[in-house]
């Protein structure tokens, strides 16, 4: 058995032709006939034998070792050889030179990785499979992954939403898919969002199968915009409209919510088709509204907190998350043009209730009708109106037209004023006959003061066109006089 074992390799060596004649007629062996036939840019599978700090021996048969440099280990910089192989790994590498001026063998086993990764990365290119590899580099605007090519993943594209912290990802493994390959460039583009979503795709419809409107839900807030703040509910993201925030006015999500916040949240409505579902916060708070319906009435007076000026009125908070409307025309018992010049935000003030809609969960309070009511405490960053100084005069102090009048008034000519009379004396105390009779004025200049300029009859009408009701120049007290014809 042992001597069947010896001589087949010379059998072998025989059939195979290994021996060969010499110019003297020796026979003599053919050792390079046993070596295997390799060529450069060719694939070769090899064993580690030696490891050194600057190169790697691999045995591949040869008849002598081969040698992989240390840049020619990994696509990684500044690498440790120690770090890539060891002892007795079975490893492939690309043949480079089968013989340098030294006579040595050199291969590169980051070329052998490349040539076969790159067939992998066009398989899953075009089958739309997804490829792993470890993230090796954290550079600008994204990460590089060892696929056995650098692969590069933006930033963009590492998550469903923006990274801030690309550095966490550093060392890890990730699946991404293959959006853009260039063998020229060597350039392979990458995408984990993508991966994701295809994943959470499955979950998104598993979660629309189970919620339902009505259902209470845990989540966490996982973005806040302007118009309202987003909840994941564990691989779908949920809206909460800012309106459906508070039962408060609330003026950016962000003074309820934070990013990363648990919360448990109402489901208001569910749009299968397109995939979105609408939520609520307040929904899960005790309603406000019934404490007021249970405390208060109306002709009740309350006191409460000025919210918001508006051009029609002002808002007033009676209690947290109850407000009511005192509307310009109940804000003083003059009339105002600006409610700004009664109450600014932040005041504190008295008023009453003048009706209740439970219906419309509306509240209708005024100023006016409390006795001794109306702003009860400024507040210390009050703004004042610019040009409008308020005096607490009654509009009658100025009334429509007054400028105007006034300054028509100005241009009339001006009358001489009549001498102040006398009073008549007594019939006991007629005057003497040798007293000489008290200088008569004219008739026709007493009728000349008394009778009104031309310019203030046309003042007046022109006052009483404008605005009938008001008492203007020419009029006399008591009732308006009634519009012309």
């Amino acid at each position: 058995m042992a001597s069947e074992t010896v001589d087949r390799p010379s059998e072998q060596l025989d059939e195979a032709g290994v021996w060969t004649t010499t110019e003297d007629g020796e026979r003599v062996p053919d050792y390079d006939a046993t070596f295997p036939t390799i060529n450069e840019g060719e694939v070769v599978h090899g064993t580690v034998v030696r490891v050194d700090k600057d190169e790697v021996l691999v045995d591949i048969g040869y008849k002598s070792e081969g040698v992989i440099p240390v840049a020619e280990l990994s696509i990684r910089r500044s690498v440790n050889p120690a770090d890539e192989v060891s002892l007795g790994d079975e490893i492939d590498a690309l043949v480079l030179t089968k013989e340098d001026a030294e006579g040595r063998l050199i291969l590169s086993k980051k070329r052998a990785r490349f040539e076969l990764a790159w067939k992998a990365i066009e398989r899953a290119a075009e089958s739309g499979e997804p490829v792993d590899g470890r993230v090796i580099e954290v550079v600008k605007g994204g990460l590089i992954l060892d696929l056995g090519v650098r692969g590069f993943l933006p930033a963009s594209l590492v998550d469903i939403r923006r990274v801030q912290d690309l550095d966490e990802f550093l060392g890890q493994e990730l699946r991404c898919k293959v959006i853009e390959l260039n063998r020229s460039r060597n350039n392979v583009v990458l995408s984990r969002r993508a991966v994701l979503e295809d994943e959470r795709k499955e979950m998104r419809q598993a979660i629309l199968d189970r919620l339902n409107p009505g259902d209470v839900v845990d989540g966490q807030i996982s973005n806040i915009v302007d118009f309202g703040a987003f909840v994941d509910l564990d691989g779908m993201d949920g809206l909460i409209h800012i309106s459906e925030l508070s039962w408060s006015h609330v003026n950016h999500p962000s003074e309820v919510l934070e990013i990363g916040q648990d919360v448990k949240v109402k489901v208001l409505d569910i749009d299968r088709e397109r995939q979105r579902i609408s939520l609520g916060l307040k929904q899960t708070q005790s309603d406000p509204w019934q404490q007021v319906l249970e405390t208060y009435h109306e002709a009740d007076e309350v006191e409460g907190k000025v919210t918001k000026v508006v051009t029609f009125g002002a808002f007033v908070e009676i209690m947290p998350g109850v407000e009511g409307l005192v509307h310009i025309s109940e804000l003083a018992q003059h009339h105002v043009e600006n409610p700004r010049e009664v109450v600014s935000q932040g005041d504190l003030v008295k008023a009453r209730i003048i009706e209740v809609d439970a219906e419309r969960r509306r509240l209708s309070l005024s100023l006016k009708r409390v006795e001794g009511g109306g702003v009860t405490e400024h507040a210390d960053d009050a703004e004042a109106v610019e040009g409008t100084p308020n005096l607490g005069l009654s509009e009658e102090v100025f009334p429509e037209g007054a400028p105007e009048r006034q300054a028509e008034a100005d241009e009339a000519p001006e009358v001489p004023a009549a001498e102040p009379q006398d009073e008549a004396p007594a019939a006991d105390e007629a005057p003497a006959a040798d007293e000489a009779p008290a200088e008569q004025v004219p008739a026709e200049e007493v009728a000349e003061a008394e009778e009104p300029a031309a310019e203030e009859l046309d003042a007046s009408i022109e006052a009483d066109r404008a605005s009938p009701e008001e008492q203007g120049p020419g009029d006399s007290e008591g009732a308006p006089p009634a519009p012309p014809d």
